[in-house]
Formats: structure tokens, sequence, C-alpha cells
């Protein structure tokens, strides 16, 4: 997937917001009209995108960055742009790879610092102002995005290339962004006729819309959605740390004396494994996982229905059957049958596994005493006393272990440096968009500089939720650039002069976020379209998913796994019970996620004209089509909230995940085959994977350094689903 500065501008689902003024400024002092049009005037001439920031690695200054600066800016990036893409299609002189693509990659660099500092930061420190620009921006952007790709002059400049591309004697990486570029404008509707063209506009329009309205839906029903509780006995179960955190959520929404408990963006939420009030469960489980739905005022299945049918469409208008044939045509999968049939060879070995795993849950409730039937509200609180009995652990004692900043400085970055050999270094005079944000400079081996890692892990209501990587800027030689890249986690932030002590699945997620960061980093592209992750969706999870096994690599786990408060190493007993509990509750895990990928999947093999009367029937329909329809468990993300196929850009791709572990299993095993954590393997595996962005096929990258193409036996092996009777 070539992901140029358009498409990360048009599809981002990143987040925004910057330190005091540089985006939250909601000052409303009133000024007379001269003086305030003098004011924007001054604002839009002192503007810090017009020009490269003078910062170290241009990373964006929000000392100066003001939320007057985005319009203007990208509306002179915008008409910039358009020029230098006009300059280039009405070109007298002939066609050449240098005038053309070349040209083309150099283009738009406004645009380019604004759209990287407004789109990254929407999702990280979001407010009303900037939902109503991203929402104005939202087809300006789109249409924008089609007058370049629907340019007859320019893409018969590019056609022409295309064609005696084997007389140009171009290495590797130039012919593939030639032929990617060419792709890209063919499947934008290059070759259609001026109405359907028309069509494609229009539709491109809506879609940029409503996926902009689901993301901002999203944000409000996490404000509309918040539990409120009124008594400290109902919490039982919690920590006094939690029950903390909750009263001060609850103050900060001035609700003193009370207890809010927010939501995450999935429909399991991790404090039902703790909530001993069995009717308090159902209320959290039901405000997950009905939120969309009507249950408050932010109703978004008319925006599921509206994507589904545009996108339907659109794949029609381009000749091809369903969304999910357009978008996986450029994914190493190939096609949604692909897909479909990787998941569904899952399912007996998953299913199997969770009966399993539901019969412990039902002899545990009737051990407690009690009667009811398992429901999905149920399962979590159960499922955390079946492993305490099984693996005796506790998990709050676990928790003692993994205390944040050890986990990130002596896990994380050590980890990182004994198999690539870099240094994290904390620069205390880059400025940042939120006081809680940190900022490393990244050395190499040999103490060279690769760029900066911006590290945003902590949760606040202006973040959307999740954990994702971006960045403020790519890598590319070709325009001189060092990568500046970000981590965002919703870790929920200690009480001050508290420790931040983390879950097993938090350590688990600063790995994998750290394997995206790291995709990001070790690039070694000239174009920067083909830098770091602009790879399939189906391969750009591949080195984070990697990344994650070294959690628990002994060596690593011995430098960081250590009491918060006496320094003791974690105990072999404890960590053998942590080891032995990891493929604990896998079929729960698997069957959720499988549940999401394949909902996704027939939302996008729907056929252009097919109409989705219900999207709650629709939903139920799909889970019992393809064998998945177990009400205690319920698909990770629903319909209504389902950010990543909605609001993101992994529609019709949700399966990639599952896909990417694939590649992750084989090759984590096989490293560990061959001296496992070592700077060696490292250096191998960041030139012959981390480095090649989407410079060269990615299949081809893994059987550079694999030798051979991945088997599915490590994954089962991994998520400990070995079944002889799947092929």
């Amino acid at each position: 997937m070539r992901k140029t500065l358009l498409a990360v501008a048009v599809s981002a689902a990143v987040s925004l917001g910057a330190c005091s003024d540089a985006g939250n400024n909601t000052s409303t002092t009133q000024k007379p009209e001269a003086a305030a049009d003098s004011s924007q005037q001054a604002t839009a001439m002192m503007n810090p995108f017009f020009k490269p920031s003078s910062l170290p690695y241009e990373a964006p200054n929000f000392d100066i960055i003001k939320f007057a600066h985005y319009e203007p800016a990208f509306e002179k990036g915008m008409k910039e742009h358009m020029a230098e893409i006009e300059a280039i299609a009405n070109n007298e002189d002939a066609p050449t790879f240098e005038n053309t693509i070349v040209a083309m990659e150099k283009s738009g660099q406004i645009l380019g610092r604004v759209s990287s500092v407004f789109y990254n930061l929407s999702s990280s420190h979001s407010n009303e102002k900037i939902r109503e620009l991203q929402a104005e921006l939202a087809p300006k952007m789109a249409a924008h995005s089609d007058n370049i790709r629907l340019n007859a002059k320019l893409f018969a400049r590019i056609k022409s290339l295309y064609e005696k591309r084997d007389e140009l004697d171009l290495d590797t990486a130039s012919e593939r962004l030639l032929e990617d570029t060419y792709t890209g404008f063919v499947r934008a509707g290059a070759e259609l006729n001026e109405e359907e063209q028309q069509e494609i506009r229009d539709i491109n329009e809506q879609l940029s819309s409503l996926t902009t309205e689901f993301r901002n839906s999203l944000m409000k029903l996490t404000q509309e959605n918040i539990v409120v509780v009124d008594s400290k006995e109902a919490l039982a179960g919690l920590s006094d740390s939690q029950i903390s955190q909750l009263a001060s959520a609850a103050e900060s929404r001035d609700m003193p004396g009370k207890y809010a408990i927010t939501l995450t963006n999935t429909t399991r939420q991790s404090i039902l494994a703790s909530l001993e009030n069995r009717q308090l469960r159902q209320r959290i489980w039901e405000a997950s996982a009905k939120r969309g739905t009507g249950n408050t005022e932010t109703d978004t299945r008319p925006m599921v229905k509206k994507l589904t049918q545009l996108r339907a469409e659109k794949a029609r208008l381009l000749g091809y059957k369903t969304w999910g044939d357009y978008v996986l045509q450029e994914n190493m999968a190939g096609s949604p049958e692909a897909a479909k049939k990787m998941l569904r060879d899952l399912v007996p070995a998953v299913v199997s596994n969770v009966e399993n795993e539901a019969e412990a849950i039902r002899a545990m409730i009737e051990a407690e005493g009690q009667q009811h039937e398992l429901k999905p509200w149920d399962w979590f609180y159960y499922a955390e006393k079946v492993r305490e009995e099984k693996y005796a652990i506790d998990s709050d004692e676990v928790k003692k272990y993994f205390e944040f900043n050890r986990v990130l400085e002596d896990g994380v970055f050590y980890a990182m440096n004994q198999l690539f050999g870099i240094t994290f270094e904390e620069r205390n005079d880059i400025p940042v968009y939120q006081e809680d944000v940190v900022v490393y400079e990244v050395k190499d081996v040999d103490g060279s500089t690769l760029g900066l890692f911006y590290a945003d892990y902590y949760a606040r209501d202006s973040k959307r939720g999740g954990a994702w990587m971006s960045s403020f800027r790519t890598q590319s030689e070709l325009m001189n650039q060092k990568p500046v890249i970000l981590n965002n986690m919703n870790i929920n932030k200690a009480p001050e002069g508290e420790p931040t002590l983390l879950s097993f699945d938090e350590v688990s997620t600063m790995f994998h976020e750290m394997g995206h960061a790291l995709h990001g980093m070790f690039s070694d592209v000239k174009y920067p379209s083909q830098a770091g992750t602009s790879v399939p969706r189906d391969y750009v999870e591949f080195p984070s998913t990697f990344q994650e096994d070294w959690t628990l690599n002994p060596k690593v786990i011995e430098n960081y796994a250590k009491h918060y408060e006496t320094g003791e190493q974690i105990p072999q007993k404890l960590l053998d019970k942590v080891l032995a509990a990891r493929n604990f509750n896998q079929g729960f895990d698997t069957l959720e996620y499988i549940s999401a990928a394949l909902l996704d999947l027939e939302y996008h093999t729907v056929e252009a004209g097919t109409e989705i009367a219900d999207v709650t029937e629709f939903e139920q329909d799909a889970l019992e089509k393809n064998g998945v329809a177990i009400e205690a468990v319920p698909p990770r993300y629903r319909s209504t909230y389902f950010a990543h196929v909605f609001a993101g850009g992994y529609s019709a791709g949700y399966y990639a995940y599952m896909w990417s572990e694939v590649l992750a299993a084989d090759a984590f095993k096989h490293m560990g085959n061959n001296g496992g954590l070592s700077l060696e393997n490292g250096q191998e595996f960041r030139e012959k994977i981390l480095s090649q962005g989407s410079s060269k096929d990615p299949m081809q990258q893994y059987i550079d350094w694999r030798g051979q193409k991945p088997t599915v036996e490590a994954l089962l092996e991994r998520r400990g689903l070995t079944d002889p009777s799947i092929d």
C-alpha cells in the first residue's frame, strides 16, 4: 500500500491538539472587527507551517503553533500543491521519471507539514473546535485528492512512463514507485469517463465526511456513556487506587462525591474483571455494547449503513464486485475469500477452546453458590477467579512488578538496545502538545542520530481510545528527512505521588507499539511514499506483533520486572505462573477478534444495491453465518463503534492483525531457534525487514530474511490453539 501525502491527509484517523494554545485555545475574548482582521492577518503571516520548522529534525514547534494557523495553512497548502501538480501535468517536456514521478514526490510540502500535525494530533488532544474544523476540511481534502488523481494530463504522463517502464533502467524501488503510482491512479478512477469520475468525486466527498462524522461521534459516545456510581460500596473488588481514579474522574466532571467509569472503545471493559457487584457489571457492559444504537443521543447506525452502501457503489464503479475485492487486491491476502478462509480455518479450534473455558467459568459460578447463567458481563469476573485458582495469580500483585517508567526504560528501551543497539535520550528542549508527552532522541548503535520519538502513553478525555503509532515526519533520502515518530496509548495515570502500575496486557502493548515505531524509525528508503509503515495492512502489523514476544524474554524481564517499592526481582514462581497463564482465555480473546474481523468482511462483501435494513440484525446474521455467534463472547468491536473500519483505514482489513501474526509468530520462533535476542539477529531483521518500507514486495522481504514463506504452526502454538484437525 503506497501511502501518499494525500492518502495520509484524507484518511487520517489520528488525533489533534497542542500544548497550551497550539490547538486548544478556546479564548472567547471579543475584539472589534478591524482589530480581529488585523490579528488574523498577522497570525497568517507568522504561520509556522509556511516554512520548515527550525527545531531539530524539523519537529513541530508546539510553542508557537496556534489553532488559528491550521485553516490558513491547509488553504495555502492545497493551493500551492495544486499549482505544483498543474506544472507537472502541463510540462511541455516529454515525461521522465524525474520530471513526473519524483516531482510529485517532492510536491505539497506546506500541506504535508500541517497535515502531519493536525491529523496526527486530532485523536490525541481534541476539542470541539478541532472536530468542527476536521469536519469542514474532510470534503475539501477529498476533493483535493480527486483533483490530482483524476487529472487527465497528469495521468497521461504517468501512463506513458508505465507503458515503457522496462526501457527506463530504473532500480527496484523506483520501478515499484512508478508501478504503484500508476496503479493508484487507476484505482482512483483515472480511466473512467467524465460522468463516472463525477460519481466517484461525489462518493469520495460523502465518504470523507461520514468517516469524520463517525470518528467524532465515537468521542461523543465516550462522554455520553460514562457510568456514574453513587456509592463506594458498589465498587467492591476494586483497589483503593482504582477507586481514587474513578473519584477523580467524577470530580473533573463536576460530580464530587461520585465515581465515574469511562469506557474504552472495545466491547470488553477491563474493570469487569474486578467488580463484585453483578448489576453494576451488567450496566457497564450494556453501556459498552449498546453504544451508538440509540441508547444515547448519538446514533451511529445510519452512518454504518451509508458507509457500507457508498463503498460498495464505489467498488462497482471501479470494476470490482465488492469493496473487499477492491481493498484486498493490494494486500497480501489478495481477496476477501482468502482472508475469510484464514479466519474460518481457525474457528473450530477456537470455539472448542471457548467451550472449555466457558465450562470452567460455569463451574466457578456454581462453586460460588450462584445459579445465574453465564452472561458477557460475567466472563471476565469469573475468568479472573479461574485464573487465580488455576495459576494462583493475583493480578494486582503482578502489577506491582510492572511500574510504568521501569517498563518503558528498563524493559522496552532495554530490549530494543539489546536487539538493535539503539538508545533513547530524553530531550527536554523539544516542545510538546500536552504536558504528559515526553520526547526522546533515538541514537543508533554507532552513536549517530536516527530521529525523535514522542511518548504519549496516558489516557485523557481529549484522546481517542486504543493504542497507535504515527509520525510527524517520515524518513526520506530524497527529501533529506529523518523520522519523527509518535506512540499513543491510554494508560490510566495514577494520582499524584503514586506509581502507575501496568497490567501485563498494557506492558505487551507498549512493546507492540514500539515495534510500529521502529518500523518508521529504521526506514531507509529514498522516496517518502515508500517510507516506514507504508506497506499493506496485512503486513504492517507484523513487525509490531513480532516485538510483543520480547515482553517475557528472560533477559529482558529480569531487567524491568521489579517491585515498585522494594526493587525486588519478580519471584521466579510468580513469573512461571505469568508465563504459564499466557494462553489462558485465549479462546475468548481469539474468538472476539475473529468475530469482529469476519463482521468487517461481511459488511464489505455486500454488493452495490444491497440495502442493510437493520444493523443489529445484519451483525447477528453475519456472526451466525460464520459460526461465531456465541452470546457470552461478543465481537471485540460491534458495528456501531467499530472505529477501525468505519472511522479508520482498516475497512475490509481488520483481519490483517491475524494475518500479520502468522508472520510474527513464525519470525519470532525462527529467530529464537537461531540465537534469539542478539545484536546480530536484530541488525539482520532491521536490514531486510524494518528498513525496506514498501520499496520491495513484502513477501519477498520476508523470504529474503527467513528463507521461506511463513507457516501457521507457530501461530497456533503461540496462542495455545494447536489442533491436529486443522490443516
